[in-house]
């Protein structure tokens, strides 16, 4: 086991620590440069598109085998807004001081066009599978797009097919891997820490099933792992259609709570919001504050403390929630990217700021010494020290139940979103009609996050994140052209009025049915 945690937290640290960072950022600088700007040159149209698109009856309508806009929406939140949007900020600040804040920002920025860019091609190079559903994400763009690169010259088309082939199986099969480890085990490790920690039943807890590395399982954590099982069991073996549908029903109640929970304790502490932001941006060039907030970003679903355990919070880059916005009943490329940019900017810039403002606010952070006034309280407790400063009755700390509750919320739709993920990348490798398989294992997957205690098991599953990163962006980088295409086509018809043939698919039977589609809705 030595061995092994040693090979792969070198990997781990190679990808993170000394690649992940900076080709994230990268990437997602040229293609905001590439695009014009586009999330800021455009921001009106693309608030209009999504935000003003919920009040429209085809943002709420699926067909066939596809899913809503909206409902893809929900289900990529679902799946992002994880326990790294309470634990993974909390961690930033701790690590880099309060101007940690103002780099998830900058990173959240340049974010949005990777998240466009990569939802774009999932859209564009998607196809139907056996059962009449919607495939798409990094695994077809790779397969297809790399696949059309060079088409002048023979050789080097076959060339780049080749390398698209593979990078299309590598990421499909760490993309799996990865929704078991992190995508399930991780969040239900999770649940059961928060739930244990917050309300405690000594009639089950007091009975040890095992113990190992001074953790303790108790009943109590197999039956919390059991009661999960059941309930995302019910939902996960129903199907795309009943994902979607849990996700739209829930998603925007967990985030209105959530935010509003916020709103109180920042509403509390108003008097400290000025100098909140004030400390934010007057540490943010601190060398310690630049290293916070790459973790900040970076930590989407902390598992346990620590930097090596997280991946970007609102995984733009990574290219896993092109596998469900791929599914979205939407025509338009151009449209599905412009909700991954609305995602970007909920994800990271009103919940993570939200966040952010509770513990600067709430005085468990001090923000003139820059030290934690509760001794000991990191990530998630540091949040559940914040609200309880103001929720707080006697000897009952409401504070601490609500951030149990939310992190309840938050990890559970992670889990069932990233049940989605998986199903599709082992759709791509295996076939549509053994994904069953997959589903059945990814249930019972679900106990072992209630009573694990080894650390390498997430330690090598943030491996896998990282992993599937690098073919995506390469992806990505490589069909720049294609998105500023696309992207150029849409400007030209939809606001510059251009009489132009529309470009919606890279297959030619999907770009006629779309088209032909388009042209009977306009």
């Amino acid at each position: 086991m030595k061995v092994v945690e040693g090979i792969n937290g070198a990997i781990n640290d190679l990808i993170w620590l000394k690649i992940g960072i900076f080709l994230l950022i990268g990437t997602g600088v040229f293609l905001t440069a590439a695009t014009g700007f586009f999330q800021l040159t455009h921001i009106g149209h693309w608030f209009k598109e999504t935000i003003g698109g919920l009040f429209n009856k085809k943002s709420h309508t699926a067909s066939g085998g596809s899913v809503s806009q909206f409902q893809a929406l929900c289900t990529t939140l679902a799946a992002t807004i994880g326990v790294g949007n309470i634990a993974g900020v909390a961690d930033a600040i701790v690590i880099g001081g309060p101007g940690a804040v103002f780099w998830m920002w900058v990173a959240a920025f340049f974010g949005m066009m990777t998240g466009y860019s990569e939802n774009l091609l999932g859209v564009y190079f998607r196809e139907k599978n056996s059962d009449g559903e919607w495939s798409g994400g990094a695994m077809y763009y790779l397969k297809y797009g790399l696949g059309s690169i060079g088409c002048r010259s023979k050789a080097l088309s076959s060339l780049f097919k080749k390398i698209g082939e593979i990078l299309a199986v590598l990421f499909a099969l760490f993309c799996v891997l990865a929704s078991l480890g992190i995508g399930n085990m991780g969040q239900v490790d999770k649940i059961v820490a928060n739930i244990e920690q917050a309300i405690d039943f000594p009639t089950l807890s007091s009975h040890i099933i095992y113990s190992s590395g001074g953790q303790k399982v108790t009943l109590y954590s197999l039956a919390i792992g059991l009661t999960i099982m059941l309930a995302a069991g019910l939902i996960i073996l129903g199907g795309l259609k009943r994902i979607a549908s849990f996700a739209e029903k829930i998603v925007p109640v967990m985030v209105i709570l959530f935010v509003l929970g916020s709103l109180f304790i920042i509403l509390a502490n108003c008097g400290k919001i000025g100098d909140a932001f004030a400390t934010i941006f007057v540490t943010a060039f601190k060398p310690s504050a630049i290293f916070g907030g790459g973790c900040g970003f970076t930590i989407s679903r902390v598992i346990t403390s620590g930097f090596k355990r997280g991946v970007f919070s609102n995984e733009a880059g990574l290219g896993s929630s092109t596998i469900i916005n791929s599914s979205a009943n939407v025509k338009e490329p151009v449209k599905q990217g412009m909700w991954s940019i609305f995602q970007v900017f909920t994800d990271t810039i009103i919940v993570c700021t939200m966040t952010a403002l509770i513990i600067l606010t709430s005085g468990v952070y001090d923000l003139n010494s820059g030290a934690i006034t509760e001794k000991g309280a990191t990530g998630s407790t540091l949040v559940a020290a914040a609200f309880n400063r103001v929720l707080s009755f006697g000897d009952f700390d409401f504070g601490g139940v609500f951030v149990a509750a939310a992190i309840l919320l938050f990890a559970f739709t992670t889990l069932i979103g990233w049940s989605h993920y998986g199903a599709k990348a082992f759709e791509y490798i295996f076939g549509a009609k053994y994904t069953f398989v997959y589903k059945i294992v990814f249930v019972a997957t679900i106990v072992l996050g209630a009573v694990m205690t080894s650390s390498i098991a997430w330690d090598i599953s943030d491996t896998f994140n990282g992993l599937m990163m690098i073919p995506n962006l390469i992806g990505v980088v490589l069909l720049w052209k294609t998105v500023v295409r696309v992207t150029r086509n849409y400007i030209d018809r939809r606001l510059g009025n251009r009489d132009i043939s529309p470009l919606l698919s890279h297959h030619e039977d999907i770009q006629n049915q779309l088209e032909a589609e388009l042209y009977l809705e306009n």
